[in-house]
């Protein structure tokens, strides 16, 4: 009986260690696992710090002026201006998908305020899938890196949402309206709607 009693207590006392160690590592995981550490350019060449933007929401996007989706761009910049205190929008520009985005750095930006009257961040041209797929778009649509999902952009104008922590928590396809309630319902302004 006593040999029972020292097993079984020495079974629980196993597992409470074990079960604590496995806590504190996804613990760790999840830490490790934010945006802020990623490293992009903006359209003018400057350097994009995510750690500034933490306790925000940030909505990347994967953008072309040439798309069927570009009018999205006027939905993204009305969410920009709905939800200043709680979001940013970060516009990024590919070519990626049926060359639908051949202006340079400096025609993207002029075509984004010209057209659209875009105001949120718009970074560098980049590569959003394939061998040269630019770091930041390895982390939104690699589950190793993000640790929540592998999901690569299937056509401009997929959404991926940061929480306020920096995690990927949300990815929102091309026909999700920036404005659509999937998305909206995040946000503070949004919250009595």
């Amino acid at each position: 009986m006593k040999f029972v009693l020292i097993f079984v207590s020495l079974v629980l006392l196993v597992c409470v260690l074990f079960g604590r160690k496995s806590q504190v590592e996804s613990i760790d995981i999840i830490k490790g696992n934010n945006i802020y550490s990623q490293k992009i350019n903006l359209i003018n060449g400057d350097k994009l710090e995510f750690e500034k933007f933490k306790n925000k929401y940030i909505l990347i996007v994967n953008i072309a002026s040439k798309c069927g989706f570009t009018s999205q761009l006027k939905s993204l910049q009305l969410l920009q201006d709905k939800n200043i205190d709680d979001l940013i929008i970060i516009g990024v520009p590919s070519n990626d998908f049926m060359n639908q985005e051949p202006l340079n750095n400096s025609q993207i930006d002029s075509f984004c305020k010209i057209n659209y009257g875009v105001t949120f961040l718009i970074t560098e041209k980049i590569k959003v899938k394939g061998d040269l797929i630019h770091p930041l778009f390895e982390f939104l649509t690699n589950k190793d890196l993000n640790g929540w999902l592998d999901k690569a952009p299937s056509w401009n104008f997929n959404k991926y949402l940061i929480n306020k922590d920096g995690h990927l928590i949300k990815h929102f396809g091309s026909m999700v309206d920036p404005n659509s309630t999937k998305i909206t319902k995040f946000f503070s302004s949004n919250e009595s709607s």
